[in-house]
């Protein structure tokens, strides 16, 4: 399906391939098509029963994949045939897919067809995030422009300042906050922000791109074919970042403490199990948690 063999498609339809069938890389034919920009891939398997709206085992539709590619015709034609244009609450949407990897058009024909600018990815992450995150300072501005909110934070406590900060886009960082703010966020030692985790991480997948795009490079041969693949798997590596759940709060136990020789003197800490780390403060010494009542005194018998 990935090469355009519409003959090949159309024998195992025959044969009785189910039209929604999954395969292990992109998805179905449909997905594939829309994936590749392959109109006519598309038609085949529309004609033969293949949801529109499947989603794939990450949670990808035809248009979103269409829209990671920045296919834009695929996009439009799949909109005219009854795509949802927006995802389930808290999914990775088209617009995620095409503002994080830069394909402008394919942004801008998203939101005017509809596109929720507000959308959150799986763990929280909005789309003005994304921007930030690659530091797409023009698909900010707009996103910003059409009304984006800043203030949305993801399951780990990130928003647009924090990422912004993070890794070093100062003017994006201008744009969502106000004067006052952004100097005091400048004014921050950078550990603050955390560890910047940018999507050039590695796969082997990426690495066999980059060797193969080098080699065309020397030959002369043009890389647009290559640089797309590169594009669709730096996304990859980055979705699998930004998914990450946040994680699970740990369990703890309060501890009182109090001396019977000395009432007044109590404190409370609270011990974090999964480290044995306490985090606790002095009560203080007016007896904030009140005299505490002597047990009555038992005699104590001889057996």
């Amino acid at each position: 399906m990935e090469v355009g063999d519409l003959g090949q498609a159309e024998a195992w339809l025959d044969a009785g391939l189910p039209p929604d069938f999954m395969g292990s890389r992109i998805g179905s034919g449909l997905m594939i098509g829309a994936w590749e920009g392959n109109l006519e891939l598309m038609r085949l398997f529309i004609s033969r029963g293949a949801d529109i709206n499947r989603m794939n085992g990450n949670g990808e539709t035809a248009i979103a994949l269409a829209a990671w590619r920045g296919n834009l015709s695929a996009v439009k034609w799949l909109l005219d045939r009854g795509a949802r244009i927006n995802a389930p609450n808290r999914q990775w949407s088209a617009l995620h897919y095409a503002v994080f990897a830069g394909h402008a058009e394919a942004a801008d024909y998203l939101i005017d067809q509809g596109a929720d600018i507000e959308a959150q990815s799986t763990n929280g992450s909005t789309v003005l995030m994304m921007a930030i995150y690659e530091g797409r300072e023009d698909l900010a501005r707009k996103l910003l422009e059409k009304g984006a909110d800043r203030s949305p934070k993801n399951d780990w406590g990130d928003g647009a300042l924090e990422w912004a900060m993070r890794f070093n886009h100062l003017n994006i960082a201008r744009m969502v906050t106000n004067p006052e703010e952004f100097n005091i966020a400048a004014s921050q030692p950078k550990e603050k922000w955390g560890e910047p985790r940018r999507s050039v991480r590695m796969s082997k997948e990426l690495e066999n791109l980059l060797e193969m795009r080098e080699k065309l490079v020397e030959r002369g041969v043009s890389t647009e074919a290559v640089d797309k693949r590169i594009a669709s798997e730096r996304v990859r590596i980055v979705r699998s970042e930004v998914d990450r759940q946040a994680p699970a709060p740990r369990s703890a136990t309060l501890e009182i403490t109090a001396n019977r020789k000395i009432p007044k003197e109590q404190s409370t800490q609270i011990i974090f199990d999964d480290k044995g780390k306490a985090v606790g403060f002095k009560a203080p010494s007016t007896g904030y948690f009140g005299t505490p009542k002597m047990p009555p005194k038992v005699p104590v018998k001889n057996y």
